[in-house]
């Protein structure tokens, strides 16, 4: 199989892309490097483009060797042919190369390997040649042998209808044209004795398997796993009998064509469809998480690249009942000035309430304290409730915001937020947290574990090891997409960009922490560990503010810095007119200019982009969040009301949606357009803001129904 070639076909881009890209992963460049850096090469493929690439590159070759090992295992045991070798050779998937190598595989003891072992396989073969003029069990007479376990004819024609059935099973063919029908025309069923659970759907459920959902496969498998539903694939099995008749039953004899018919029922039930359904399945499942994992995907990258809130003196509210509300006051750097313990829910007393008050309104005036981070978790709505009753009592200009607190208690107990807070304790590292994730949501949510942000769908029930790696690599480009400022990001912020390891990452912060601040973008060479081969790779990402290169606080890489120089020189600008170029990228002849200056175009309009606006941040484009200074009960909801929300989740049925109830909305699929959508992430993101009519309101089930359709 020509790789480059199947990938081309694939991505729908040109074989020349494709060989450039699969090179520049060879020689060790990151994606986002690739991405950025090398348009050139690659005919701008975007880093999704590249990351699919990378993903069919890896598979097929996974591919490649699998099928050198298949023909190695089948060379060395005699029984390689021609026609053989090209059939593996051609096969595209796995799947295909298992069945073509099943016969060869060695197996464990099985009713036919038994058989074999007394001598049946020529009965086998006479029975399948169907040519006998004779009762089959005249000839089995002759395979008798009590010493051989075969104490009569009819044993020995169930020992050679074993091995016929295990052929069947084997024949690479028919697994195909079987595994095909039972997709097409089976169906998933899904049975249960409960009630009352999550799962009431799935009590007695039945869909053809090319029309289920993802969403609903990881639901079965989740009841399944729970031992609440029983789950099972129906599949058209009076079709699939006649298949197998028509192929193995090629001759008009009647002492052999009854017992064939044994063989084929026993093969198909005994090992064809257990077999078939698991893999079915286990392809479902494989294809409803690859689903799951690129809307989980989608849905981390809208949540880290949402808009800091920059310029203000945050206080992060970690809500709780009995153990108390934690708080921390955050400046604009993010820097912690002061923390404190207050207890206004309940189990509490009109004293505590009115105590809590008073710190808050302390805290509030001593630090001149403008937005409040509120997390959504366990007592938000009654801490919610005294932020808007101390606002309205003092009438200090302060707004809240609720964030998502998903993973603030994975990060507080962590080893990192220990050593970031050794003096804190969990509650008081969560409360910083919440105050700095809407700050700098990328900057905080990089210190934690992608899969517990809470912005997937039956996140845990999926493969753990491509979930990590996917949700990494989403976390990656939306942090080079970013940047990174030199002097002021954590190791865990820095791990992530281009080149650089979690170890180069600690020895970036204790480099800077044993010389002080960065003044030049080179003096990363003198990090331990990081060489030319890393610098290369993520120069261009880290900046450098008031450095001695202004050049070093843009995107620009150093390795173009003369042609920048030097266009900066043609074009009359100076250092001090970066920035205030507006309309800078409509005077330049791009064709020319950068042949002049020996760099490709798409460099060159990069170069444009930087003067005109350095370090341009793309989350300024993102939706702001919705600043509130009163509470909304969901008792105060009526059906017909219109409100303004935040997309806060999207899964495949749908979008959650967050209207200041303490309760996120559903948004139905179904009510997301007037057109047809087959996919929310069409309609919406997280982190929209949206205007949704309340449908119903189940107060018992704390259940809201929401409808865009306005």
């Amino acid at each position: 199989m020509d790789i480059n070639q199947k990938i081309t076909e694939e991505l729908g881009v040109s074989l020349w892309q494709v060989n450039a890209a699969v090179t520049l992963i060879d020689e060790g460049n990151t994606i986002p490097f690739i991405s950025r850096y090398r348009k050139e090469a690659t005919g701008a493929l975007n880093d999704e483009q590249l990351r699919k690439l990378f993903d069919r590159l890896t598979y097929l070759r996974n591919l490649e060797e699998k099928k050198a090992q298949a023909i190695r295992s089948i060379e060395e045991q005699g029984a390689l042919t021609d026609e053989l070798r090209a059939q593996i050779e051609a096969a595209e998937t796995q799947v295909a190369v298992d069945d073509l190598y099943r016969p060869y595989r060695p197996k464990r003891r099985t009713r036919a390997t038994v058989a074999r072992e007394r001598g049946l396989e020529p009965l086998a073969d006479l029975i399948m040649a169907q040519i006998t003029d004779v009762p089959v069990e005249t000839s089995a007479e002759a395979y008798v042998d009590a010493d051989k376990g075969v104490p009569s004819a009819e044993a020995a024609i169930d020992g050679a209808l074993d091995i016929i059935a295990e052929r069947i099973s084997d024949q690479a063919s028919y697994r195909a044209a079987i595994r095909d029908l039972t997709y097409r025309l089976g169906k998933l069923v899904s049975t249960s004795k409960s009630t009352g659970t999550v799962y009431d759907n799935y009590r007695d459920y039945e869909e053809p398997l090319p029309r289920i959902q993802g969403h609903r496969i990881l639901a079965v498998n989740r009841g399944e796993a729970e031992k609440v539903l029983n789950v099972r694939i129906s599949a058209p099995t009076e079709l699939i009998h006649d298949y197998l008749v028509r192929h193995v039953i090629t001759a008009d004899n009647s002492y052999t064509e009854p017992l064939l018919e044994r063989a084929i029922t026993d093969s198909y039930t005994r090992l064809i469809e257990p077999s078939i359904a698991t893999e079915i399945r286990n392809m479902l499942t494989e294809r409803a998480e690859e689903g799951a994992i690129a809307v989980f995907g989608k849905n981390l990258e809208q949540l880290l690249m949402q808009p800091p809130i920059t310029g203000q003196v945050v206080l992060g509210w970690d809500p709780a009942f009995r153990t108390g509300c934690k708080l921390a006051v955050v400046d604009a750097t993010g820097k912690v000035l002061d923390t404190a313990v207050i207890f206004p829910t309940a189990p509490t007393t009109p004293e505590k309430i009115a105590r809590a008050k008073v710190v808050l309104t302390a805290l509030i005036r001593k630090y001149h304290v403008t937005l409040i981070s509120l997390g959504n978790g366990t007592a938000s709505r009654e801490s919610e409730q005294i932020i808007v009753e101390l606002l309205k009592e003092t009438g200090l200009p302060v707004q809240y915001v609720i964030v998502n607190e998903a993973g603030a208690s994975v990060y507080s107990a962590s080893p990192l937020a220990t050593e970031e807070f050794p003096d804190f304790d969990v509650g008081q590292r969560s409360a910083a947290s919440i105050a700095r994730r809407l700050q700098d949501p990328l900057a905080e949510l990089v210190k934690i574990d992608p899969k517990s942000i809470g912005v997937g769908q039956y996140q845990h029930d999926m493969n753990q090891k491509r979930l990590g790696t996917a949700l990494g690599g989403v976390v990656e480009d939306c942090v080079n997409r970013v940047g990174v400022d030199l002097n002021t990001a954590s190791a865990p912020l820095l791990q992530y960009v281009s080149g650089i390891s979690s170890a180069v990452a600690t020895n970036i912060v204790h480099y800077r922490e044993a010389n002080g601040r960065f003044t030049d973008r080179r003096q990363l060479l003198n990090v331990d560990k990081l060489g030319a081969k890393a610098f290369r790779q993520c120069a261009g990402f880290l900046r450098i503010s008031d450095g001695d290169n202004f050049l070093d606080a843009t995107a620009v890489h150093p390795e173009s810095y003369d042609a920048t120089l030097q266009f900066m020189d043609i074009m009359g600008i100076t250092p001090a007119d970066v920035g205030n170029l507006q309309g800078l990228g409509a005077k330049v002849d791009y064709e020319s200019l950068s042949a002049r200056l020996g760099i490709g175009e798409p460099t060159l309009r990069d170069i444009v982009a930087e003067l005109e606006k350095p370090a341009r941040d793309p989350r300024e484009e993102m939706p702001k969040p919705i600043l509130r200074s009163d509470v909304l009960e969901m008792k105060d909801l009526k059906e017909g009301m219109i409100l303004k929300g935040t997309v806060r989740n999207v899964t495949d049925f749908g979008v959650f949606v967050d209207i200041g109830v303490h309760q996120d909305g559903l948004v139905h699929i179904s009510h997301l357009s007037t057109r047809f959508v087959k996919h929310p992430l069409e309609v919406v993101k997280i982190g929209d803001i949206v205007e949704v009519k309340v449908l119903s309101v189940d107060l018992d089930k704390k259940r809201i129904a929401l409808s865009m359709l306005l």
